[in-house]
Order: structure tokens, then C-alpha cells, then sequence
């Protein structure tokens, strides 16, 4: 495999061979749309879960990570968001990407087969040494957590 900046990532096809593969819909598009490859509709009640399959694998170079990340328009329109996220398919996974939609919206949502449900951000991984010590320096915003601003 080469590295992260060539940015090759293979990709099978598990299932769902009718639909198709992950793509950028813009060409200022950041991720690319991944789509439900659920058999049949499947109804999301408000606050339910479920998993969807996605029909595809990959294979990233090491160092690599590809985040799935909710579609804004699904958000918005349908409360339609995705738990764990983002959601991190690391570089030695093969198997199938599946994503946990959860509906927070105010009416039960059918999602088709072959709807774009989420996407694929793809970014380089740092692996720090960590160096353990007796105390950090100072800085002027020091241990000020959530809302240490104000509104």
C-alpha cells in the first residue's frame, strides 16, 4: 500500500452490486455520499436505532482513517442523524461498513434502498508518543472546560 498522501483506498463490494460506490457529488466535496443497501424499506420510528448496511468494504493505508459522518440535509429535514459519530473505519478493518441511524425527527422515516445516508471523510491518523510527567506549562485558559467562556 502506499501512503496516506497518495491515498489509494481499495474497495469491495460485499453485496448490492446494483448500487452505486461511494462518490464525491461536488468537486469541493470534502466526503462522499455512502449509500443504504438495506433489502427492503425500512421504517425508523422516532428515537429508534437501527443498523444499515452499507454493502462495501475497504481497505485504507496504514495511518489512515476514513470517518462516516451524518448528510446535513437528513439531519435538518428528517432529524436523521448517526450515532458514534464520526464513526472511524480503521486501516486494518475489512469488513462491512454499517452505520447506526437513529431518528430524532418528530415522524417515523422510511428509509429506501439505495438512498444516500452518510459519508466518508478520509484523513491522515497521528500516532503520538505519549510521555508521561509531573505537571504541564501554564496557559491563560488553563483547565477551563464547557462553557468556561461564557454564552
Amino acid at each position: 500500500m502506499v501512503g496516506c498522501q497518495e491515498m489509494i483506498v481499495l474497495i469491495r463490494r460485499l453485496h448490492s452490486f446494483d448500487l452505486p460506490l461511494p462518490r464525491f457529488m461536488t468537486p469541493g466535496a470534502a466526503g462522499m455520499d455512502i449509500y443504504a443497501a438495506n433489502a427492503e424499506p425500512v421504517v425508523i420510528a422516532v428515537g429508534q436505532r437501527v443498523l444499515v448496511p452499507t454493502g462495501i468494504a475497504i481497505a485504507l493505508p496504514q495511518d489512515c482513517e476514513a470517518q462516516i459522518r451524518p448528510r446535513s440535509g437528513l439531519a435538518l429535514n428528517h432529524g436523521l442523524t448517526l450515532l458514534n459519530t464520526p464513526g472511524t473505519i480503521d486501516s486494518d478493518y475489512r469488513g462491512e461498513i454499517k452505520l447506526i441511524v437513529i431518528n430524532l425527527g418528530d415522524k417515523e422515516y422510511t428509509l429506501l434502498r439505495g438512498e444516500r445516508i452518510a459519508q466518508m471523510v478520509f484523513a491522515r491518523v497521528m500516532k503520538p508518543e505519549l510521555i508521561e510527567v509531573e505537571s504541564l506549562d501554564g496557559t491563560e485558559r488553563g483547565s477551563g472546560g464547557f462553557g468556561h467562556t461564557g454564552i
